[in-house]
């Protein structure tokens, strides 16, 4: 599965906790969700150099501040919408090595971040297990 087909995928189960992800359909997701994200705070970076360099007290840097405000909320959006298949894709490659989507909760655990990326990384169950068949590789 390429860069392409995965996110396509990802966004076509947008939603779908249910099955399976094989590993390339996961990791060329978040390579896209972070590219996504740098591409998103390369502006944002931009705005407050061009704020910070013109001063406190100039007209400009209030039209800057907006501009922030207004790209924070853009982030926002776009955070948003990546939030759910990205848990969902997730939840599928916990699936494919047999574990349930509830060990995702380790996002909110100190270093659990650390577990849940050796999780995904891990090859799946061979053949079929309790989620549904092996996903296309």
């Amino acid at each position: 599965m390429g860069f392409q087909q995965a996110v396509r995928t990802c966004f076509s189960k947008y939603a779908d906790f249910n099955g399976r992800a094989s590993r390339a359909e996961f990791w060329w997701f978040f390579l896209f969700t972070v590219l996504v994200s740098i591409v998103l705070m390369i502006p944002l970076f931009i705005i407050i150099g061009l704020m910070a360099a013109m001063g406190d007290n100039s007209a400009g840097a209030a039209v800057f501040g907006v501009l922030m405000v207004i790209w924070y909320i853009v982030i926002f959006g776009v955070t948003i919408a990546l939030f759910i298949p990205t848990l969902a894709v997730g939840a599928r490659r916990l699936h494919d090595w047999g574990q349930t989507a509830w060990l995702l909760l380790l996002y909110f655990v100190p270093c659990g971040n650390i577990a849940l990326i050796v999780m995904w990384a891990l090859q799946g169950t061979p053949g079929d297990n309790a989620y549904g068949p092996k996903p296309a590789q």
